[in-house]
């Protein structure tokens, strides 16, 4: 059989132009699900036993999945969202905007809850045949929905 053996030179890449931060690891989706769930029985004022009640599983497993040990199925997630009176999709955006929130140090004040606002981009000239610009690029912008 072959001997395998390290190259004795390392191929070469461009060099970096900037320093890059280091970056942290994301957390998993099941630890932020986890964390959630967990927040919104706490802020109920109910014990584990009385969500998983009410959701159909032990009371072992709900401690799992708020501790994100477990990875549990669509099914299970809904069954426990319900059981706080949330929806899968509610969960999700809050999974999503803590995600969102970890990714982003800089704290920007309060997390928006609306729609965000959709970006209008300045009007810009269009060449013409003989004016060199269109009428229509000063033209006011409408949103249209």
């Amino acid at each position: 059989m072959g001997q395998l053996t390290r190259a004795t030179t390392l191929p070469t890449s461009p060099a970096p132009t900037a320093p890059t931060a280091p970056t942290r690891p994301e957390p998993l989706w099941r630890e932020l699900t986890g964390r959630v769930l967990r927040r919104h029985r706490h802020e109920r004022g109910e014990r584990l036993t009385e969500t998983a009640e009410r959701a159909g599983v032990s009371t072992q497993y709900l401690s799992e999945v708020e501790r994100g040990r477990k990875d549990p199925s669509s099914e299970i997630l809904a069954a426990v969202a319900g059981a706080l009176d949330l929806t899968l999709l509610d969960l999700a955006a809050e999974v999503a905007r803590d995600l969102r929130h970890l990714a982003d140090p800089a704290p920007t004040g309060p997390t928006p809850t609306g729609p965000r606002p959709l970006p209008v981009a300045a009007p810009r000239p269009v060449g013409g045949p003989a004016t060199g610009t269109d009428a229509r690029a000063h033209a006011p912008l409408a949103l249209v929905a």
